[in-house]
C-alpha cells in the first residue's frame, strides 16, 4: 500500500462471541492522493451472511456498511461484487492488498485493504458458521409468520 504501513489491532472474539477486527486502511483519493482511516470489521454469527464494517474517519462521521462474508471472501481473490459493493486483489501474484469500493447515489469511495490479516480473521467467522450452514439454524416457520404479520400490518 505505497509503503503505508497499516495498524492491525484484532480482537478473535468480542463481547457476546461476535469477531472484531480493526484495521487502519487507506481511502484511495486519486493517483497519488490517500487517506488514512480506521475500519473496524465484525460479524454476529446470529445474522451470517454479512460482516458489518465501521468506517471511523478523523474528524469525520463513522459510516457504516453491511457487506456480504461471501462477496468480502471471494474479493480478496477476485473480483467479486457489483454495483454498490465490489472488491477485487489489486496484485495477484502477492495478494497483499484488495481494494474495495462502496457507491451510493452519486457518490463512491475506494479503499485498499491489507490481505493477510482481513483473510485470517473471516476464516475464523467461517470456523464459527461454516460456509453453506449459514442458514441452517433459522426457523423458517418463525421467519414466514413475521413476514405475513408485517405485511398483514401494512394493509391494516
Amino acid at each position: 500500500m505505497s509503503g503505508y504501513q497499516p495498524g492491525v489491532q484484532a480482537s478473535r472474539t468480542a463481547p457476546h462471541g461476535r469477531p472484531r477486527l480493526t484495521l487502519d486502511i487507506e481511502r484511495v483519493l486519486d493517483v497519488s492522493a490517500r487517506q488514512a482511516i480506521r475500519a473496524e470489521f465484525s460479524y454476529d454469527p446470529e445474522r451470517p451472511l454479512i460482516v458489518c464494517v465501521e468506517f471511523l474517519i478523523a474528524g469525520g462521521p463513522r459510516v457504516l456498511w453491511r457487506i456480504g462474508r461471501d462477496l468480502l471472501q471471494q474479493g480478496m481473490y477476485s473480483m467479486s461484487g457489483f454495483g454498490d459493493v465490489q472488491v477485487w486483489p489489486t496484485n495477484l501474484e502477492e495478494r497483499a492488498t484488495a481494494r474495495l469500493q462502496l457507491a451510493s447515489g452519486d457518490m463512491a469511495a475506494l479503499f485498499e485493504l491489507p490481505v493477510p490479516p482481513l483473510a485470517e480473521w473471516l476464516e475464523h467467522t467461517y470456523q464459527l458458521v461454516p460456509a453453506g450452514h449459514e442458514l441452517a439454524e433459522m426457523d423458517w416457520d418463525v421467519t414466514a409468520a413475521g413476514l405475513l404479520d408485517g405485511r398483514r400490518a401494512a394493509s391494516d
